[in-house]
This record gives C-alpha cells, structure tokens and sequence, in this order.
C-alpha cells in the first residue's frame, strides 16, 4: 500500500504524479502495489503522518487485505515510523528506505557498493531505538535502565565504527578514481546526466556501440560507466551515470558525491529527457536543481529530448486529441527554445540520431580545438 499526504502548495495532479513514481520504485524493488491512500493536510501529522483517523482507514484495509508493506512517499521521523509500526503491525518503509534498498540491490562494483551501505547506516542510527522495543526498559530514569538502553549504545558505537571505516574506504576509492581521471584528463570527457529511466544508458550504448546494461526500471544504472568514442576522427569519453530522482535521500546524494565526480570533471554534459513522461519540466528543473548542488551547473549543456516516439501531445481546449507531433513541430517548440540546445531523437527507433551525433560531434570538435589548437589539421 502506498500512503502520501496532499500539502496546501501541491496540487491533487501533482500527488497522484508523486505517487505514480512511487508506484515504480515499489514495481522496481520487486513489490506489487494493491491500493493508494491520500490525506489532504496543510502539513504531515508530527505524531502518525496522515492523522489518527486516516490511520484507522489504513489499518482496517491493511487487515482486510492481508497488506504486508506500507509505503510512505517522504521521510517519516523515527516517532512517526514507530507509532505508525505500532498501529498497524506491518513493515512500514519511507520514500528514503525504498530507495536505498534499491541501490542496495543494483550496486555492483565495491564503490557503489559502499556508498550504498554507508548511506543506510547514516538512515538507521537516529533510528536504532525503533529495534529494540521488544527489550521494553528504554524509558531512561531512575530504576528504568536495563539491558535496551546498553544495547542500543553498543549498536550505536558499533555503527559509527563502521561508518568512519567506510568513510575511509571510500576515501582510498576515491584516490584512486582520481588517478584514473588524471590518465584521462587528455581527452575530452563527454556525461550523460538526467532523471532516471529517461534512457541514457540506451544512448551510451547506441553512441559508444558498448553494451551497458539498461532496462525500464529505475535506478538501472548506479556504477559510473566510462567509454572511449570516436565520432568522425575526434576521440572523446563518454560517462553514464547515475539518475537523479526526485526527494534524493540527502544521505545518498552525499554518499555518491565522489561518483558524481565524472559529471563536475565533464567538459560537455548530455541533459537527456524523457520527452514522453507528463511530468517531464518537473523532471528537468530537478536535474537542474541537482547539477547546482553539486557544483556543475555551469557547464556547458546539450539537452536530448528523447522516446519522441511515445510522445502524446496533451488535449486540444476542447477537449479532443491533438494531431500528432512531427519532427519540425518539436524544433521549432517551445520545448526547444526553452533548453537550446536542444535536439528530439528516439533512441530505441533511431530516429534523427544522425543529427544527434553531428550536433555532438561539432560541440567536442570545438572544445577539443579549443583545448588542441595545433590539432586543427586534424578536421
């Protein structure tokens, strides 16, 4: 079941847009959703989230139909979680919890891997006296100390043992990405960036012909993927990585700060959309929101329209279908002037990639003159 709260600044299209991603991350982490709840509030209910009475709505369904996950669509504070636990009696998991357990399924290299771990670690501490209720004595006074309170300090001290090792590791990682960053600083560097499932590791492996692995689910692609391509005669590398996502753990995005190190090094970054989702601006202005944070959003950008195949253009006033868009309706949109540069293609079809790869080629011919100019007799 998933559970979100409407706020006064979100629109009822907005919540059900928020919920539809949520629905994913559930489809994308192995569960099937049965039913969505929605609770209009000016804002969460500090003690359950949705208010006692929506919970009892929820607890009654969740018995009826035998649920066995409640999924929140934002970060409940350990209290929340705890009284929610409490009434309900089912594994309760926040937007926060569902994505890393995500990356925690799709991380393959040790990088990834620890920095997966080292953001659920930094999750679980402030919510480690959720696990011991069963030990019951954690009132804290006098005649109240018992073996809970001991053992939620020794867990407490052992989790942040483990993190400052972590921390290390990912600090020799990182030393040693950065090495192999310095023995490629030569060529021009080239990162796709974008929304996850907008279809960037189709691009990469249409662009470079590799094989990265891609597929309709979030979060397919965690470990940064580098390749060599030659367009024309111009060699330049070209790096996949990892999606952004609305309401990003803060945790995580720290964590992954030393991967998203290919996209601050980048000469050119490949903004790629997926033209065909609704909700595709929101979706843009996040990505934009995310380079600012982490320090690349003055670089220099090509934004890549994608999926132009799925596109459904929205409804006339009148409330009928709108013709369907062509090639030429898209260039001259406001779409394009809004994020030029900007080109539509379709990466699963091939359509206008021709183009695609012109427009990138003259951008990293460009700055590898710029960068090379003896190397001019090369073009």
């Amino acid at each position: 079941m998933l559970v979100g709260v409407i706020t006064s600044n979100e629109t009822d299209e907005r919540a059900k847009e928020y919920l539809e991603e949520l629905a994913f991350l559930v489809d994308t982490a192995g569960a099937q959703t049965v039913k969505t709840f929605t609770q209009k509030l000016q804002r969460p209910d500090r003690a359950t989230f949705v208010g006692s009475g929506r919970l009892e709505d929820i607890k009654a369904f969740v018995k009826e139909e035998e649920i066995d996950i409640v999924v929140f669509d934002d970060e409940l504070t350990p209290s929340q979680m705890r009284n929610i636990e409490r009434e309900l009696q089912v594994k309760i998991l926040d937007r926060n919890n569902l994505i890393l357990d995500i990356f925690a399924s799709r991380a393959q290299t040790a990088q990834a891997k620890t920095q997966v771990e080292l953001a659920q670690l930094q999750y679980l501490l402030p919510r480690l006296t959720r696990l011991w209720t069963h030990l019951e004595r954690q009132k804290g006074g006098i005649g109240m100390r018992g073996p809970g309170e001991s053992q939620i300090e020794t867990d407490r001290r052992l989790i942040l043992n483990k993190i400052a090792l972590l921390k290390e590791r990912l600090k020799l990682i990182d030393r040693q990405n950065e090495t192999q960053r310095k023995n490629r600083q030569q060529l021009v560097r080239a990162a796709l960036v974008g929304y996850t499932n907008v279809g960037k590791s189709t691009i990469m492996n249409m662009i470079s012909k590799s094989e990265v692995f891609a597929e309709n689910k979030l979060f397919a692609t965690l470990d940064t993927t580098v390749r060599k391509v030659v367009l024309e005669n111009v060699p330049f590398l070209l790096s996949d990585t990892v999606g952004f996502i609305r309401k990003l753990p803060h945790d995580l995005v720290e964590c992954f700060k030393s991967t998203l190190d290919e996209v601050r090094e980048a000469d050119l970054l490949i903004h790629v959309v997926d033209i065909s989702h609704p909700g595709f601006e929101d979706q843009i202005r996040t990505v934009n929101e995310t380079l600012k944070d982490i320090g690349a959003s003055d670089k220099q950008m090509i934004t890549v329209f994608n999926k132009i195949d799925a596109y459904q253009p929205p409804p006339t006033a009148t409330g009928e279908q709108a013709e369907s868009v062509t090639l030429d309706d898209f260039k001259h949109s406001w779409m394009a002037k809004n994020n030029s540069p900007a080109i539509f293609i379709s990466a699963t079809q091939k359509e206008n990639v021709d183009e695609f790869r012109q427009m990138l080629y003259e951008y990293i011919k460009d700055i590898h003159t710029a960068r090379y100019p003896y190397d001019h007799l090369l073009y």
